[in-house]
């Protein structure tokens, strides 16, 4: 086997995957190191099998409101270990792919861990390898608390080997996993709680997203707490475990505590220093806007930047980088302005661009909104009324929409053509010229007033 490539990604997840696979393509010699499963976290412990579990949480929930349109049914029960089985074989199935596809490719797959020896070369079980171009693609994992007792829970990775489903759980944490992983839960039966440790999820989003969702979260079923800070974990005598805050306030009789408090960047252990690569406190690599750290030669993308952590993003940005370096468009660069984002809480949240608060800060009084709340067709018949909720953000006399925000059924679907508006500088004259689809959730983004 070759030993030196044009070019190699350390990390076989979405971004190392399409730079390598993107690189090849330009007739590059491209290599992909990985020391674990292919797919990195998305298709492992991420996106992936996390849609599985929102999808079968949203079938219980259909299931349930059978009746307000006439269904003689009954849930007569649900099975952990058939929904884990099936997940899991879906995902190997998954590895086997992105397996095949870099054979079909002509990249070559390097099993292991790497450890840059310096700037031109990685070593990887005894083996040196060397490149022109090296692309650290490592991603991040869970980040942990530092309370006493904290080992007794698990983190979202740990969430997706659970073997049985808990009766009780707790979910800490106030970002899109933490509101996720307990919205599954919740939905598929399990009491749940999610504790934050101010007054609410989400914080970072706009404030109608934040207050829809305080909303819906105890309509689904989903336990609320806020201004809670971890202070320990306790395992009682019947096996239990009690979750304190630091004002004393606790929750009691849980079997499972799962941590969703962040992440951090998988640079251990890369031998970074050998290479002159720099590092923030964080341990990510910062990089320029052409994805070059401060070593020529050596990029950085995805989740080890700290910057927008997304698989879509990792995955444009890779091949980006590599229609650059190999492609021979020299001024192709990932753009990460007007990145759409979904969060699979139920009901879904669909976001692009500018918040109202980010919006003001930026444009000042030249900030117009409109928004919207309405019962969406799909409890029409039901004696629950969730409120979908919609707001554009414009901005100048010409309204040019910098923001659109949704919270509620089928935002998950309906924000990508609304993401494309977005990017492509439309207006709410445009949005308003559009003839709306109806009787649909989406048509209330182009009749808003």
């Amino acid at each position: 086997m070759s030993t030196h490539f044009d070019c190699i990604a350390i990390g076989g997840g979405s971004g190392g995957l399409a730079a390598a696979r993107r690189a090849a393509s330009h007739g590059a010699r491209a290599a992909v190191i990985e020391s674990d499963r292919l797919g990195g976290t998305c298709v492992n412990v991420g996106c992936v099998p996390k849609k599985v579990m929102w999808n079968a949480a949203h079938t219980r929930e259909v299931v349930e409101r059978a009746p307000d349109f006439g269904f003689d049914v009954a849930l007569n029960g649900f099975d952990w270990d058939t929904l884990v089985a099936r997940r899991a074989a879906y995902i190997e199935r998954l590895n086997g792919i992105y397996g095949r596809n870099l054979d079909k490719d002509g990249v070559t797959l390097i099993e292991g861990h790497a450890r840059f020896v310096d700037a031109r070369t990685v070593e990887v079980n005894g083996t040196r390898y060397t490149a022109d171009h090296f692309i650290i693609a490592t991603g991040g994992r869970p980040s942990w608390p530092g309370v006493p007792g904290a080992e007794l829970g698990i983190d979202s990775d740990g969430f997706f080997e659970l073997g049985t489903q808990p009766r009780r759980a707790a979910v800490v944490g106030a970002g899109y996993i933490a509101v996720e992983l307990a919205g599954v839960l919740a939905g598929l039966g399990t009491e749940t709680t999610l504790l934050v440790r101010r007054h609410a999820p989400l914080r970072n989003f706009d404030e109608l997203i934040q207050e829809g969702l305080q909303e819906a979260l105890p309509e689904h079923g989903v336990n609320l707490v806020t201004e809670f800070t971890p202070a320990a974990v306790e395992r009682g005598a019947d096996g239990t475990l009690t979750l304190r805050a630091e004002d004393g306030r606790s929750v009691d009789g849980l079997d499972t505590v799962v941590w969703a408090v962040g992440r951090h960047a998988n640079t251990d252990d890369l031998g970074l220093d050998a290479a002159g690569v720099a590092m923030d406190d964080a341990g990510q690599v910062p990089v320029n806007e052409w994805q070059e750290s401060n070593v020529s030669g050596i990029y950085s993308l995805g989740d080890v930047t700290g910057r927008i952590p997304l698989t879509p993003v990792a995955i444009a940005t890779g091949r980006r980088l590599a229609d650059r370096l190999f492609g021979g468009q020299h001024d192709r660069r990932m753009d990460f302005e007007n990145v759409p984002t979904v969060v699979f809480s139920h009901p879904p949240i669909g976001t692009v661009g500018l918040t109202e608060a980010e919006a003001q800060q930026q444009y000042g009084d030249a900030v117009t909104c409109f928004s919207t709340r309405f019962v969406a067709m799909d409890y029409a018949l039901s004696e629950q009324k969730p409120r979908t909720r919609m707001k554009l953000v414009t901005v100048g006399e010409e309204q040019r929409v910098v923001g659109c925000h949704v919270i509620g059924v089928g935002a998950d679907e309906m924000l990508q053509g609304f993401a494309v508006a977005v990017r492509m500088g439309a207006t709410k004259r445009d949005f308003d010229e559009t003839v709306a689809i109806h009787p649909t959730s989406a048509e209330e983004m182009v009749t808003m007033t």
